[in-house]
């Protein structure tokens, strides 16, 4: 029994580390899309024992990060996976309506949060040398921030919590979807996101939330071919 006490910390933290180097190689683009993640050679790598690559796994996978197939073992989600469309459904349905309600019962503190939130957004830099092939981390922070800030006035905190938990489950599909759409004019559809939300158009800020998360989706299902095509 006492070794059993002294030992879990260990691995709990030895399995908290690979999980956070596995977490950033694959948010960079270290491990491709339908990439298997193979416990054995992640062990090795690492230099810990599977149990604790098992863990680590299982935590990516609770993220969206990673799938668990059947007989199997890991890999990285393919952009062909169903379930990307099925949270882009989920949230199309979810945050445009929390948004009618944030215009509706936002106070005068909350248009503040909108507007530096927005600000944080145009300021922070999209990509950072030695981050990978995606956005940056501080990018990826403010981005979250600003789309949090705009449903947070409806004052629904189960609401905002479902709001999180999809927001992590899309963020791998967020980050090959910025990198397959090069092109795409984020800036302008985010001000326009805060401009229809400042003036209270609720009907015009709702038709631009869903168009923003429509394309983000759309961007998976449009291009035959892997990231490693866009320069």
């Amino acid at each position: 029994m006492t070794t059993r006490a002294s030992t879990t910390p260990g691995k709990q933290m030895l399995s908290e580390q690979v999980y956070t180097r596995l977490r950033n190689a694959i948010m960079r683009g270290h491990h491709a899309p339908g990439d298997a993640l193979k416990p054995q050679d992640l062990a090795k790598e690492h230099g810990v024992s599977l149990a604790v690559v098992r863990e680590a796994l299982l935590q990516v996978v609770g993220e969206g990060l990673a799938v668990r197939l059947p007989n199997r073992g890991f890999a990285v989600p393919e952009f062909s996976d169903r379930r990307w469309q099925e949270i882009t459904e989920a949230r199309r349905t979810l945050e445009p309506m929390m948004l009618r309600m944030s215009i509706e019962r936002g106070d005068v503190d909350w248009e503040a949060r909108v507007r530096a939130t927005h600000h944080r957004l145009v300021r922070a830099p999209v990509y950072v040398e030695g981050e990978g092939e995606y956005y940056s981390a501080a990018w990826g922070e403010a981005h979250r921030s600003f789309h949090r800030t705009l449903l947070e006035g409806c004052d629904n905190a189960v609401l905002l919590e479902t709001f999180d938990r999809m927001w992590t489950a899309s963020e791998l599909a967020r980050r090959w979807s910025s990198h397959r759409t090069p092109g795409r004019d984020g800036i302008t559809e985010h001000r326009r996101l805060e401009e229809a939300t400042l003036e209270r158009d609720a009907d015009t800020a709702s038709e631009l939330l869903t168009q923003h998360l429509t394309l983000t989706a759309t961007a998976l299902t449009d291009c035959p071919h892997g990231p490693a095509n866009h320069a």
